[in-house]
């Protein structure tokens, strides 16, 4: 069900307002034709075509229409606007003090901006405690903005005034009497560009381990997000989106340069898949995959396992794996030589 979810959501338009029309064609008598409508008011037609036979051909001939087969001409992706730039993450400690942690954040990104990063990547839920308990006392209204959002428009204030992408971690999110786990993007205008919803929420139950039900508290968003940015087309998930590898193919498919996920593996699930997901994810699409978790607490209920990542399309793991910077706070800038595989990116500063 939750690939068929994927599948259906590729098809309706993303964050931009596209529409789109798949077809395809099977050399047999029948074809499944999809379509979808304005994102307004999504509509799927499932129809059955049948063909008439073709008449017979060479074996000269049905031999070159195999080779085409097998190798189909590749799709031209956009070319990213930036051939370099660099790339902040933000690994923060965070607490219980709300307007501490949207200072911290915000001490974090000027300062990442000063050592040049035009990308800053925050982490999953940074101005709240990872809690069921927490996520409605902490959560803001993102559309109404202002002073009922002030993380975001603390995020937005800086984009601007810095001039840098800000991909800004995820926060609590209130609408529609809905909570959702909720990453926000920012343009160097300060403009909202995108407002992704964990898709896929975290329910887990290990005996011993660890015990969590996001599903208690939030509600699972329903679209994949891909956006054009001053740096790249980047296509965002939120943890637990990253073990779908069906999400990061359509945005690969819709010529994501970058994917971005911030999140919060924890002490059971980070030493297990953390890493191997995300080089799962670099090696499935060859694309770069950025990571940013915040800073390990063991003193927290929820304790996150830290190592913020970036990790390249590498088929070996030296070559692929960028940048661990461990359980610890700290902030650390990469340049990207170029946004295509075989240039290679390599970090720059790290600030603890």
């Amino acid at each position: 069900m939750i690939r068929k979810r994927l599948i259906m959501k590729a098809l309706a338009p993303l964050s931009s307002n596209y529409s789109s029309t798949l077809t395809h064609s099977l050399h047999t008598n029948s074809s499944l034709i999809l379509k979808t409508q304005t994102p307004h008011s999504p509509l799927f037609f499932f129809t059955r075509r049948t063909f008439h036979s073709s008449p017979p051909i060479s074996m000269a001939s049905a031999s070159l229409n195999n080779e085409r087969a097998r190798a189909p001409p590749a799709i031209p992706l956009p070319p990213p606007p930036l051939s370099k730039f660099k790339i902040g993450l933000c690994q923060l400690s965070v607490t219980a003090d709300k307007d501490r942690n949207i200072a911290h954040a915000r001490q974090a990104i000027q300062d990442a901006a000063s050592k040049g990063a035009q990308l800053v990547l925050l982490p999953e839920i940074w101005n709240s405690p990872y809690s069921n308990d927490s996520f409605p006392v902490y959560a803001e209204d993102i559309d109404a903005g202002g002073d009922a959002s002030p993380s975001t428009a603390m995020l937005s204030e800086l984009a601007r005034h810095l001039k840098i992408t800000i991909v800004g971690g995820s926060i609590p999110e209130r609408s529609r009497g809905n909570l959702y786990n909720t990453c926000c993007v920012f343009g160097t205008d300060g403009k909202l560009k995108a407002k992704h919803r964990k898709i896929h929420l975290f329910d887990i139950d290990i005996p011993g381990k660890i015990t969590f039900f996001e599903s208690k508290t939030l509600t699972a968003g329903e679209t994949p997000t891909i956006v054009d940015t001053e740096v790249g087309r980047i296509g965002i998930g939120i943890c637990y989106d990253i073990r779908f590898p069906e999400l990061a193919m359509i945005y690969a498919a819709r010529g994501a340069h970058l994917l971005c996920y911030p999140g919060a593996f924890n002490m059971t699930t980070g030493p297990l898949h953390w890493e191997l997901l995300q080089r799962a994810r670099a090696t499935d699409n060859q694309l770069y995959v950025a990571t940013c978790s915040p800073a390990r607490d063991t003193g927290s209920s929820y304790v996150a396992w830290g190592h913020s990542t970036l990790v390249g399309p590498g088929v070996h793991g030296p070559d692929q794996l960028k940048f661990r910077p461990g359980s610890d706070e700290v902030w650390v800038i990469f340049r990207l030589a170029s946004m295509w595989p075989e240039l290679g990116l390599r970090p720059i500063k790290s600030t603890r």
